[in-house]
């Protein structure tokens, strides 16, 4: 077979590329013998020409059929080689997730970084006595050959496990053990097999440490071998333990840490056995803090420590021994805290004996303080004739302290083993064993010293133990099957070894330097250069003389030559050692005795033997050579015995691949699989295996694979081995190709491939000609039949086709013209409506402009009259003045006159003539003039007293009236008609007050009295009123300061400790309820085929045996009943509990209904009342200035008066009772009030000020009506006739007049003048009185129409700036609501019918029986009445008896019940009627089987309930609307439990019809229990699929999701943005992705009923998620900590705040779980330079921790040249400033942490009566009772 016969077209290969090593290609031309190049064309559609080397014929790698892409087996490629290699163990490990691959007899193990569900016990169980190759790769399945072939073949096993730190060695080995430990368990009760698996934390804990490559890397070699009897059951184990890294004790290097044990230690120094350690915090300790951090993410110290302590425990360590042990690593800690002091220039040195440490070295190992004092710093000489005591210098102190440390901890070391082997020894006869090797994988740093080239000296000897076993095993292949064997060339390393190991090798060379008094590494090193430079795997590097580089079988290595000599020396003096053996601790001088020859202590029993136990460190005899023999030597033989070990041994491997050194999850980096792959032998495997004979077949499955290659004659042949022969001879040309062995047949790589090759192009000729011959015949019949029918389809289609085209001509015609008309039509009515509305607006436009020019003339004119009134006035007033000076001057003239007269007279009157006629009578008449004249004195006097009174008075309410018109003018400018009317009315009233004067004296003494007493009582009123707002600021100021002061913070401080003690309850319970629903769940999967019914804790009885159906009245439901006035309203709403119900649509729509109808007549009544005060403040005036003399005026004036104040007193005392009412609700109860329902607070208080409001205007209006109507009309015509025919009499003369009037005449003329004019003022004021209402009427109607137009063109203008998509999901939810609101009057004015039709009903019933009782007979026929009065009865009870809210089933309904009802029922189902319909359903059935107290069927019931809920949840465990809807119906079933239970505290808010409604026999408190755990476990199922639908989601769309376009700028590239590592398809998410997902979840729960506040709940659990999952991922990526990612994170962060504001949940606290990415995001954001940026970043950062905070600042990267890094000493100040916060250990977050939920009671406003049955349903078979 030629080349150009494999590198033709479309074949692909393998290229070598720098970035994924390998990379496929497909040949696009044939490759022909000299040409040289290639053509290529790449994955990526790119064109490659790939060079050829013709003289070394270096062709490109075949790659392998796709068949064979995948195998379990590499060796089973056709093609054998590295790329193919690796490419399979990608594919597997990256598409199937396999980590485990065979490799021939090497199992490759792959870490995947992750734990996988792949070791359980069953998978054990699967494992368990299967053949290595029928099942996938597996760990299993190589403890399973092992313990096979051990028990086969009765010969010792070992299984090798080794790889690169990281790679998974220890957990394999783990595996493997646990496999031994389940599969070949103790046949007796020692538990032998846990003791092994305890041994694993121990030596964790004192033997693996933290490393730049792994957390949890083992720093020493083990060997454990497992012992089994004959019936290979485990009866023991022995561990051996190979170089463990003793200068890790002293030294870690960056980012590494020292032993395990030691941080266990000091996390757990604050227990009380462990305070006289003097522990403190591992960063105080110099042996524990030189690597950084002394903590690992993830691990917590203190809980492995309890861990190591149980171990301890169950392997059987004393608690003697267990102190004794932490006391020698806290000397170790103490040790290396030591302060040496440097004396005489440095050659000499010394530890204070005051130092601390010391003391507590000295202390805790119990040895002399002085002697280790002084021999710390000493050295003892000894020479033949004397001995010396040496000082030494500080830097040989300090070498000395860190060789005893580790030396101490060696002991130690050893110690653990032995005593571990103690607890692992049986006394049984040992018949096999298996071992399992976990040693050091190859290791190259980038510091390289002793410790790495005794472990890569160790990975040599492995890798030829492994060489020759594979080489040995193909060796006995090709024996077997008769191959002649031809030697094979394979790496072997034993030069490499040879160098290390040989006479005056490295390890000699080193030896015999540590011996030489001076030697150094310097002198070593050259002393390695001249012996060893002509050595191919020694090199010298070109730029150190103090380095040496070994070429090893993985890699070449360069090694630091300083400090190999003190650690090979591992130099400890012998009068330290003297000191620790005389320790007064028994345990302490033990370790450092002499070793003898000696077994290990074992116990004996009848018929035993002993099983001897070998040191891996070779047995020295005496004590003071101990120290002398070099580290080197020692592992040098303990190496040796492990390999003679191993070579007596069955040998198994387990080779352990870190895929990437990220450690990521399934992530594959080719450079360093590679790597590992040559390193660890693999690679070397498949060379040997591509040398030789790769690819093997049986002649049996040769013969069946390819017969069809095969000529017929030689199928004749009945020796099947012949023909294979045959057929091969004449295939393949070349006989080096293939080898016939006994029972297969031996091929060379590539051979099989071409036999594929071969084996389809036969096929392919084959099915071809085939194809040909067939599909010609079917085509000539195909074509007759189908002529024939060909030409009588197209006759009747040609005519079907023509009668097609004439119908549809004439559709089309048609339609032109439908669709002529509904154009024209449409475009007809949008021109007439844009025309309405034009015209509507330019009405409106134009009445404004016309009003404004109206008021601007009214306002004009009515200054014309203003202007026109008070010139009248001045006239008026100058004409009066001048009337009065000529009055006086009249009088003056008149004076004159009489008084000439007086005196003519005078002088008649002497006369005596005269005096006679005077002198009659004039006796009588002078004494009754006398009398008169007294009189008339008195009665002047007190006139003119009571004029100048009530002139004053007139004078001051005069002024009064002037200032009040002032004040009126101004307020009510262009009021010009009240002013005109004001001026006529004073004009008449100074008419009526002239008149009046002499008309008031007698009135006024009749009512001083009655005023003395009404001023009295109002001033009481007054300062009762005064006192009653003074008590009512008092209180109002001391809620204010209780609120702010005392109160606030007591009830604060105690609210907020009995919340966490609360929480930290609530959180616990349910971690146990979540733990329940667990192991119910496990128990569910386990059996999964059997029905469980399980039984629920039971019922009690109560002794009321009363039913509940006593009564008979029906009562309407919220939902259905009428809602007539506002008291009704606030009575139902307040009796369901408005605050905490869930209010019907339905209800709320009517209430917000009722409101604006309440609040309009409210406007009209204030307005109505308004001009009432008015009026009466207009009366009021007038009578108090006019001082009319009526007493019905004055009386009404001071009864309105006192009956406004005693309303306001009455207004103001209820406002007092309600303030008092608040502070003692305040004081009693929790200031926390449920903001979500402050609309329903709003609402209520709404209702009831417009009722307060309505009852202190209809008592205003009453005292107005009786007042004015009643007092004016009544007493007016009594009192006023009297008075005015009073005056009349005495006034009998008319001087104005010439002709003589009669008396009588003209008091009957006045009387009726007076009434003609009352009747006309009356008609009047009627006329007027109508005129304004009419007038305001249209007033509130145009106000009204502006609200309304405005409201429409703010909606126009908003639809007008929506989208086209908005503007119609706009037009629809106005027409819906229109629709609605005139649905609900046509609801409410049904309703009004409906009762009032029952109404009609119940009375006609009444008035029929009342007939029926009448027209019968009671003396006649009373038995006959009796039965007619019981039939009647019966009838009446059967008509009136409504639905009482119960439902009857029988019992064998209740399955299809359940199933309908829970089961099978959708949420659709029951999305159109009320929310939690099934809730309320199964209730009703409750209620009924309580009404028949039938206790069975209520348990059945509820547990048929409970159990059918939990199917359903399991059936639907990642559906969120079926998880939800069951969770609402859940929570409402609970509460139906709760608040018809009977319970008091639960019926507060009941209504009287829902009273009713309780359940009456039984006690279902266990039941509501169970419930409750119920709910808890939906809850947690709810929250796991919103968080898995959420998850995917966060990172991308709140950290990479750029919101803010352009700010990023040139982003920083990461592992994420590199296509290798990007997933197949677009995984990038928005924001408004994660909106529109709350969105879906928000309605979702809305709609289904569920709780507000577990709606709140929910989403603090999902915002909680989202931050954690954001934070954690923005801590460990480097690419998002810069500038530009904070703000866009700070962005993003608002837009999900605003969510929650806009969905009425920023009381749900999920915004304070987002407070942690804030802080984040603002540290990104601020200036990171100065200490004061320090401290504004400590003082901002108060939600995130110390490690999160310097994380942070660690990962901050810039985004361009202007930014600067965070600068260490920057970062050290940050935690300095943190030094005092007590931050929780650990980095991340844990987004799996579920809050503790609560369900508050909610009890339902909805009655059960009201409840209706959909027909959906399919429930006929229940019953209303």
């Amino acid at each position: 077979m030629s080349t150009a016969q494999l590198y033709t077209k479309y074949t692909r290969v393998w290229i070598p590329d720098p970035d994924e090593v390998w990379r496929s290609a497909e040949i696009i031309k044939d490759y022909k013998e000299g040409d040289k190049s290639l053509h290529l064309k790449l994955e990526d559609e790119t064109l490659y020409e790939y060079p050829v080397d013709l003289q070394g014929n270096e062709l490109p790698f075949l790659r392998n059929p796709d068949i064979l892409v995948g195998e379990n087996d590499l060796t089973a490629l056709s093609y054998l080689h590295e790329p193919a290699v690796l490419h399979n163990l990608k594919v597997r490990f990256l598409e199937s997730n396999h980590i485990y691959t065979y490799c021939g007899i090497v199992l490759v193990a792959i870490n995947p970084y992750e734990q996988l569900p792949i070791y359980e016990q069953d998978v054990i169980y699967a494992y368990s006595g299967q053949n290595m190759g029928d099942m996938d790769p597996h760990i299993f399945a190589v403890a399973e050959e092992a313990y096979k072939q051990m028990a086969r073949d009765e010969k010792n096993q070992s299984i090798i496990v080794s790889g690169e730190s990281g790679a998974g060695k220890t957990v394999s080995a783990k595996y493997a053990m646990r496999f031994f430990a389940t599969v070949g368990g103790s046949a007796s009760d020692t538990n032998i097999e846990a003791k092994v698996l305890a041994s694993s934390p121990i030596m964790e804990a004192i033997g693996n440490a933290k490393t730049t490559r792994n957390d949890n890397s083992s720093r020493f070699g083990k060997y454990i071998q497992i012992g089994f009897d004959k019936r290979y059951h485990i009866i023991g184990a022995n561990m051996r333990t190979y170089l463990l890294e003793k200068s890790r004790v002293v030294f870690q290097a960056e980012d590494e840490r020292n032993y395990h044990i030691f941080y266990q230690l000091c996390a757990s120094a604050s227990l009380p056995e462990f305070k006289d350690l003097g522990l403190t915090c591992a960063e105080d300790f110099f042996y524990t803090s030189q690597g950084g951090d002394t903590s690992i993410d993830g691990v917590d110290d203190a809980d492995d420590f309890e861990k190591t302590r149980h171990a301890f425990t169950l392997l059987g360590v004393k608690e003697s021994h267990q102190t004794t042990i932490f006391r020698i690593i806290a000397a170790i800690l103490h040790l290396g805290n030591l302060e040496i002091q440097a004396e005489r220039d440095g050659d000499a040195c010394s530890v204070s004996s005051e130092d601390e440490h010391l003391n507590n070295f000295c202390g805790l190992l119990g040895v002399e303080h002085s002697q280790m004092q002084h021999w710390l710093c000493h050295r003892k000489l000894v020479t033949t004739s004397e001995t010396y005591v040496k000082s030494m210098s500080v830097q040989q102190v300090v070498n000395a302290r860190n060789a005893l440390a580790k030396h101490i901890y060696a002991r130690l070391f050893n110690w653990i083993v032995q005593h571990i082997n103690k607890a692992l020894h049986t006394t049984v006869k040992q018949h096999s064993f298996i071992g399992v090797l976990d040693i050091y994988g190859f290791e190259t740093f980038e510091v390289n010293s002793f410790e790495q080239f005794c472990i890569n000296y160790a990975n040599e000897k492995l890798q030829q133990q492994f060489n020759s076993h594979v080489f040995k095993l193909e060796q006995e292949e090709y024996m077997k099957e008769g191959i002649p064997w031809t030697l094979i060339d394979f790496y072997d390393n034993q030069p490499c070894i040879d160098l290390i190991e040989a006479k005056l090798g490295i390890l000699d060379l080193l030896d015999e330097e540590c011996k030489v008094p001076k030697g150094t590494d310097q002198n070593w090193a050259q002393k390695l250069y001249d012996r060893h430079a002509s050595s191919q795997h020694f090199q010298k590097p070109r730029m150190s003389n103090t380095s040496f580089i070994v070429l090893h079988f993985a890699d070449k290595v360069e090694y630091q030559s300083e400090g190999f000599l003190e650690k090979n020396r591992d130099t400890v003096y012998e009068e330290q050692i003297n000191i620790l053996k005389a320790s007064k601790y028994q345990m302490v001088a033990d370790l450092f005795q002499d070793e003898k020859d000696a077994a290990p202590t074992t116990s004996t029993a009848k018929g035993t033997s002993k099983i001897s136990v070998r040191s891996a460190r070779p047995v020295i005899k005496a004590a003071n050579k101990e120290h002398k023999k070099t580290v080197g030597h020692q592992f040098r033989n303990s190496l040796h015995l492990l390999m003679e070990t191993l070579n007596a041994t069955t040998p198994h491997y387990v080779r352990c691949i870190k895929p990437n050194d990220e450690k990521l999850p399934f992530k594959f980096d080719p450079k360093r699989a590679v790597q590992q792959l040559r390193a660890c032998g693999v690679l070397e495997t498949i060379r040997i295996s591509a040398a030789g004979f790769p690819s093997r077949w049986s002649y049996h499955d040769f013969f069946n694979r390819y017969r069809v290659l095969m000529k017929k004659r030689d199928l004749s042949k009945n020796d099947k081995k012949q023909i294979c022969q045959t057929l091969l001879e004449d295939l393949i040309k070349d006989p080096d190709k293939f080898q016939f062995g006994r029972t297969k047949i031996f091929f060379r790589a590539g051979q099989v491939a071409y036999l594929e090759k071969l084996r389809a192009d036969k096929f392919r000729a084959a099915t071809i000609m085939i194809q040909k011959t067939v599909r010609g015949w079917l085509q000539r019949v195909k074509y007759k039949r189908l002529r024939q029918a060909a030409m009588v389809i197209q006759r009747y289609t040609r005519g079907h086709l023509a009668r097609r085209l004439a119908e549809h001509l004439r559709r089309t015609r048609a339609a032109i013209i439908f669709q002529k008309q509904y154009r024209m039509l449409r475009i007809l009515r949008a021109f007439q409506r844009v025309r309405n509305a034009t015209i509507t607006i330019q009405a409106f436009a134009r009445g404004m402009f016309v009003r404004r020019i109206y008021h601007k003339i009214l306002v004009e004119h009515k200054a014309t009259i203003l202007q026109k009134y008070a010139r009248g006035w001045l006239a008026r007033t100058r004409f009066h003045r001048v009337r009065g000076a000529t009055i006086v001057l009249q009088c003056y003239y008149r004076r004159m006159k009489a008084r000439q007269e007086l005196k003519a007279l005078r002088i008649e009157a002497r006369s005596a003539q005269h005096l006679k006629k005077l002198n009659i009578g004039m006796e009588n008449k002078v004494v009754q003039l006398q009398r008169k004249i007294d009189e008339q004195n008195k009665e002047y006097k007190l006139l003119n007293e009571q004029l100048s009174m009530l002139t004053s008075a007139h004078s001051s309410e005069v002024e009064k009236l002037k200032k009040e018109l002032v004040q009126y003018q101004q307020s009510h400018r262009g009021d010009g008609n009240q002013l005109v009317s004001l001026q006529e009315e004073m004009e008449h009233l100074r008419l009526e007050l002239e008149k009046a004067h002499g008309e008031r004296k007698v009135v006024e003494d009749s009512y001083v009295k009655e005023k003395d007493l009404l001023r009295k009582r109002i001033s009481d009123l007054e300062e009762e009123n005064a006192l009653l707002k003074q008590e009512k600021e008092e209180l109002n100021s001391r809620i204010l300061c209780q609120s702010e002061d005392e109160f606030a913070q007591n009830t604060v401080e105690a609210n907020i400790q009995m919340k966490k003690e609360l929480e930290e309850e609530r959180s616990r319970y349910q971690n146990l309820v979540k733990e329940y629903s667990r192991l119910e769940q496990r128990y569910d999967n386990l059996r999964d085929e059997m029905t469980i019914i399980k039984q629920a804790p039971g019922h009690r009885r109560n002794p009321s045996n009363q039913s509940s159906l006593e009564s008979d009245s029906n009562y309407p439901s919220i939902s259905t009943s009428e809602i007539g006035d506002t008291e009704d309203v606030i009575q139902q709403v307040e009796e369901v509990g408005m605050e905490k119900a869930a209010m019907d649509m339905t209800l709320f729509l009517k209430l917000q209904k009722r409101v604006r109808e309440l609040e309009q007549e409210r406007k009209k009544l204030q307005t109505q009342l308004e001009k009432k005060e008015q009026e009466s403040r207009k009366s009021q005036v007038i009578e108090t200035k006019t001082e009319v003399t009526s007493d019905h005026e004055d009386f009404a004036y001071n009864s309105l008066k006192r009956q406004e104040l005693e309303s306001e007193n009455k207004k103001l005392k209820n406002d007092l009772n309600e303030l008092r009412k608040a502070i003692a609700d305040r004081a009693t109860q929790n200031n926390s009030s449920n903001d979500i329902q402050d609309g329903y607070n709003l609402l209520l208080n709404q209702l009831k000020s417009a009722n307060e409001e309505l009852e202190v205007r209809k008592e205003e209006v009453l005292i107005l009506r009786t007042q004015i109507m009643k007092a004016a009309q009544q007493k007016e015509t009594g009192k006023n006739m009297v008075i005015e025919r009073e005056s009349i009499t005495t006034n009998a003369s008319w001087p104005n007049s010439d002709k003589h009037i009669d008396q009588e005449d003209a008091i009957e003329a006045y009387q009726g003048m007076c009434e003609t004019n009352r009747l006309l003022e009356a008609q009047l004021q009627d006329q007027r009185r109508e005129h304004e209402d009419e007038v305001e009427a249209l007033k509130n109607q145009v106000d009204a129409m502006k609200e309304e137009l405005e409201k429409q063109q703010q909606a126009f203008l908003q639809t007008l700036q929506l989208s086209p998509e908005a503007q119609v999901e706009f037009g629809l939810q106005q027409e819906i609501t229109r629709l609605t609101n005139e649905n609900l009057d046509l609801k409410e004015l049904l309703e009004k019918l409906e009762k009032n039709e029952k109404k009609l009903k119940k009375q006609l019933k009444i008035y029929m029986k009342k007939v029926q009782d009448f027209e019968a007979s009671p003396v006649t026929v009373p038995a006959e009445r009796r039965q007619h009065e019981r039939n009647m009865q019966v009838v009446v009870q059967r008509k009136e008896k409504d639905f009482q809210g119960m439902l009857e089933y029988y019992k064998e309904d209740e399955p299809l019940l359940i199933r309908n009802l829970v089961t099978d029922l959708k949420p659709q189902a029951v999305s159109a009627t009320v929310p939690c319909l099934p809730a309320y359903i199964l209730y009703m059935c409750i209620r009924h089987a309580d009404y028949i107290n039938d206790d069975q069927k209520v348990h059945s019931l509820l547990t048929s309930t409970i159990n059918g809920i939990k199917k359903v949840l399991k059936k639907h465990n990642d559906d969120f609307q079926m998880t939800s809807f069951w969770l609402a119906n859940t929570c409402r079933l609970l509460h139906c439990l709760k608040q018809y239970s009977g319970d008091a505290g639960f019926m507060t808010q009941n209504t009287p019809k829902q009273n009713e409604h309780c359940l009456k026999n039984f006690d279902l408190t266990e039941y509501r229990q169970v419930l409750s755990h119920l709910s808890i476990q939906i809850y947690q199922q709810l929250i796991k699929i919103a968080e898995g639908i959420l998850q995917p989601m966060i990172v991308s769309a709140v950290l990479e999701n750029e919101s803010i376009q352009g700010l990023s700028g040139v982003k920083p590239m990461g592992y994420r943005n590199r296509s290798s590592s990007m997933a197949d398809g677009d995984s990038s998410y928005s924001l408004d992705a994660i909106i529109r997902q709350l969105n879906t979840f928000h309605s979702i729960m809305c709609d289904q009923g569920l709780d507000p506040e577990i709606v709140q709940q929910v989403f603090k659990q999902l915002f909680y998620m989202i931050n954690a999952v954001a934070l954690n991922n923005l801590l460990l990526r480097k690419d998002v900590c810069s500038w530009s990612t904070g703000m866009q994170l700070r962005f993003n962060i608002s837009q999900l705040e605003e969510w929650l504001r806009g969905k009425n949940l920023q009381q749900s606290g999920a915004a304070q779980t987002l407070e942690p990415l804030i802080q984040a995001a603002q540290l990104l954001q601020l200036k990171k330079k100065t200490s004061e940026d320090a401290e504004a970043i400590c003082s901002l950062c108060t939600s995130l921790t110390t490690q999160q905070i310097v994380k942070i600042l660690n990962l901050y990267t810039p985004v361009n040249e202007f930014e600067e890094r965070v600068t260490v000493a920057f970062i050290r100040d940050i935690q300095m400033h943190l030094q005092e916060r007590n931050d929780p250990p650990q980095l991340l977050l844990d987004f799996k942490h579920m809050f503790p939920v609560l369900f508050p009671f909610n009890p339902s406003s909805i009655t059960m009566d009201s409840i209706h049955l959909p027909a959906s349903l399919n429930l006929e078979f229940l019953h209303k009772v």
